[in-house]
């Protein structure tokens, strides 16, 4: 099997769907032989920040010398990315030799495309011998594929409302959904939260029978200009630089902190070093990213709740004549996000990006033009591109949000523009 054809057959578990629920990939594994037991693990949920939050915690880890395994989702450019070791993503090669040995145990068992890559993931992680893994939910918490690892730590970054025709009408439910990673007596770390989530994530952590520790109690952090403070359960550290900008960034760095703080206590020796190493070194292609020399701004904000960080991030930084290439899911609702950026932009270029169901560029533009905005559909990215950065000059800023699909795209095209490769095999 090459890398092609084991693509092809993950992407063909695509017609599936996506179901939620852990009896599929329990059975897949019991016949893999329980590879997820060969490691420990750390669980992190939520709606935004989840990704960062946990490559901060992994890049901390490895800056203390633990074999860490990395899975995320989506992929910005290479399918590889979403299983990394120490930063590095699992080579082509052994993907393809993965699925193919994987295969067979998959046998009338109708994996969805998620829980097929969840295994493989874990696969890998386990004949790597790695220390630990830290796991992002996919969708939901409870019923999500990576649920059916016993964490020993349980992570939550900010809950927001998203996904509701799979995880529930309004934030209660949502919050429910994402607190279903709880364990008895395993700890949880959660970010700041709406009020009505913290409840839920708090009624449900004494229900459970485990402890939380959130940000504002348990641990906290001062933001400053550039930088942020982190006052931890023990440990305090002054200053800190995230590697990735924005101020809700702060936040989620913050809680990867108290996470490694958590781990201290089970015996994890890792020392402020590498906290802070870990935080500001941090690489997060797509998110709130500055290229062509500070010409383009990309960030993967898909929801109300990232467009609203997405909109506070444009005020903060004075950014003017912006010109948004913007792109949405079918799934989304568009008001969401376009109502917190509008006020910012001077043009909205409407684009489809580049997934099987999208969001109409004529229907995003008919928004746009309601709420007193410029706006014009494209038939391409790469000429929604071509004119933003026409239109938007020396002085103006070219800004692409939306779908972390349309953000693919579109650094590739600035790649390409550049001569340099879509090189994403080592944050």
């Amino acid at each position: 099997m090459t890398y092609q054809e084991s693509l092809d057959y993950l992407y063909g578990l695509q017609k599936f769907g996506i179901k939620l629920g852990l009896e599929n990939i329990r059975t897949f594994l019991s016949r893999l032989g329980h590879p997820e037991n060969s490691f420990k693990s750390i669980l992190i949920a939520g709606t935004n920040g989840k990704g960062s939050t946990a490559s901060a915690l992994a890049a901390i880890l490895t800056q203390s010398g633990y074999r860490t395994g990395l899975y995320t989702s989506p992929h910005l450019h290479s399918f590889s990315e979403r299983i990394r070791i120490d930063g590095t993503a699992i080579p082509e090669a052994r993907i393809a030799e993965l699925v193919a040995t994987m295969q067979p145990y998959a046998e009338s068992i109708p994996l969805t495309f998620f829980e097929f890559t969840t295994a493989l993931a874990l696969h890998f992680f386990a004949e790597h011998n790695i220390d630990i893994a830290i796991l992002e939910v996919g969708l939901g918490g409870r019923l999500d594929a990576t649920n059916a690892v016993e964490p020993i730590l349980s992570v939550i970054a900010p809950v927001a409302q998203d996904h509701q025709q799979y995880l529930g009408d309004n934030i209660e439910q949502i919050a429910l959904e994402k607190a279903g990673i709880m364990r008895a007596g395993v700890p949880v770390v959660s970010a700041r939260q709406q009020p009505v989530v913290e409840k839920v994530l708090s009624d449900t952590a004494k229900q459970v029978g485990t402890t939380l520790a959130s940000c504002g109690h348990g641990f906290d952090l001062i933001v400053r200009r550039q930088s942020f403070d982190y006052i931890g359960m023990q440990e305090k550290l002054a200053d800190l630089r995230p590697g990735i900008p924005g101020h809700h960034q702060f936040g989620n760095m913050a809680t990867s902190l108290a996470a490694a703080e958590m781990l201290q206590q089970f015996g994890y020796d890792i020392n402020t070093a590498a906290m802070r190493a870990g935080i500001e070194q941090l690489f997060w292609p797509g998110r709130l990213e500055w290229m062509a020399n500070k010409a383009c701004l990309l960030d993967g904000a898909h929801n109300g709740a990232g467009a609203k960080a997405l909109a506070v991030y444009l005020a903060e930084q004075g950014i003017n004549n912006v010109h948004w290439i913007v792109g949405v899911k079918a799934d989304k609702n568009i008001n969401e996000i376009l109502a917190p950026i509008l006020p910012h932009v001077a043009a909205v270029y409407c684009v489809e990006p580049p997934v099987e169901e999208a969001v109409p560029a004529a229907e995003l533009q008919t928004s746009a033009a309601q709420s007193g905005s410029t706006a014009k559909t494209f038939a391409s990215v790469a000429d929604a591109y071509q004119k933003a950065r026409q239109a938007a000059g020396r002085d103006g800023v070219v800004l692409t949000a939306g779908s972390l699909f349309l953000v693919a795209a579109v650094r590739e095209l600035i790649l390409q523009e550049e001569g340099r490769p879509c090189d994403t095999s080592v944050y």
